[in-house]
C-alpha cells in the first residue's frame, strides 16, 4: 500500500496540474469561458501598461499572457502525466509564475478577492514541493550500531530506540 505522504504528494501534483492546465488554456483561448477570457486580455493589457520596462523589451499584452498561459499549460500537463524529478521542476516554474502574477496584482493594485486564488494556489505548490522533496522517514527501518559485538566479530548489532532504553514509569492520578 502507498504511503500517505506519496498518496498526498500523486493528488497535490494532479489537482494543482489540472487547475494548472485550465488556467492556461483560458489565458490562451476563449473556448472554456468567453468572458473569462476577455477578462485576461484586459487584466494583461493593464500590467503591461503598469510595468513599462516590458514594452521597452518589445513584450505586448498578448505575447505575455500567451506565453504565462502556454508555460502553465505544459507545466500542467507535466505535474499530472509525468512522473519523478520532472513534476518538481515544473513545480518549482509554476510557483515562479505565481509569484510574478502576485506581483502583478499587487503592481496595479487589484483587490485581495482578485488574486486570492493565486495565493491559495502558490502556498499549495510550496507544500507540495516541501513534501515532495522531504528526505524519507528512515525512523521505521532497524538502525545498526557501525561496530560489532566483540562475540560477532562481522555482524552488526541492533540499536534499541530511545524509547526503548527509556525507563517505563507508571504514573498514578488521583
Amino acid at each position: 500500500m502507498a504511503s500517505p505522504r506519496t498518496v498526498t504528494v500523486v493528488a497535490l501534483s494532479v489537482a494543482l496540474g489540472l487547475f494548472f492546465v485550465f488556467m492556461g488554456t483560458i489565458k490562451l483561448t476563449p473556448r472554456l469561458s468567453k468572458d473569462a477570457y476577455n477578462e485576461m486580455k484586459r487584466a494583461y493589457k493593464t500590467y503591461v501598461r503598469a510595468l513599462p520596462l516590458l514594452k521597452k523589451m518589445g513584450i505586448n499584452s498578448i505575447l505575455l499572457r500567451k506565453s504565462i498561459g502556454a508555460l502553465e499549460v505544459a507545466c500542467g500537463i507535466v505535474m499530472t502525466l509525468v512522473p519523478g524529478r520532472p513534476k518538481d521542476v515544473a513545480n518549482f516554474f509554476l510557483l515562479l509564475l505565481v509569484l510574478v502574477v502576485l506581483f502583478f496584482h499587487q503592481l496595479v493594485g487589484d483587490p485581495l478577492k482578485r488574486y486570492a486564488h493565486a495565493l491559495v494556489f502558490g502556498i499549495l505548490l510550496t507544500c507540495r514541493l516541501l513534501i515532495a522533496r522531504k528526505p524519507e522517514d528512515r525512523s521505521s527501518e532497524k538502525k545498526f550500531s557501525p561496530q560489532g559485538n566483540v562475540g560477532n566479530a562481522g555482524k552488526a548489532e541492533e540499536q534499541p530506540s530511545l524509547y526503548e532504553k527509556a525507563p517505563q514509569a507508571k504514573v498514578k492520578l488521583s
